[in-house]
């Protein structure tokens, strides 16, 4: 005996179908357009700060745009954007090294400039 198909059994589904519209798959809050660019400037200013990035590479949090800098953003507020990241060679994270520079910055609100260096050097 055949089975019925899932379309049958779950009209929701089957509304959602034809209607074009999708479930997310994840709940996941939108990054700003300022949060981005606050990342960004953090990130190429901590890259230029340490010599390049031939010599240093930041923390991979300092990538993920789409989490906003995930466990690197530790404070957001009117005033601006504030990361604290690890620093080292290239390849430190990937390969267990102990990393060898911390650096905490406090980037502008619209994510355009430096406001602060609190600190760039030895991991505290």
């Amino acid at each position: 005996m055949p089975r019925p198909s899932l379309l049958r059994t779950h009209p929701l589904l089957a509304a959602l179908m034809a209607t074009g519209l999708s479930l997310p798959l994840t709940a996941q809050a939108q990054v700003s357009p300022a949060n981005v660019r606050a990342l960004n400037t953090a990130r190429e200013n901590a890259v230029s700060l340490n010599g390049g990035l031939s010599v240093y590479r930041p923390a991979a949090c300092m990538f993920e745009t789409g989490t906003g800098g995930g466990s690197c953003l530790v404070g957001e507020d009117s005033q601006g954007f504030l990361f604290r990241f690890n620093g080292g060679v290239p390849g430190w994270q990937q390969q267990g090294i102990a990393p060898t520079v911390e650096t905490e910055i406090r980037v502008s609100a619209d994510g355009r400039s430096v406001l602060t260096i609190v600190h760039n050097g030895p991991p505290r």
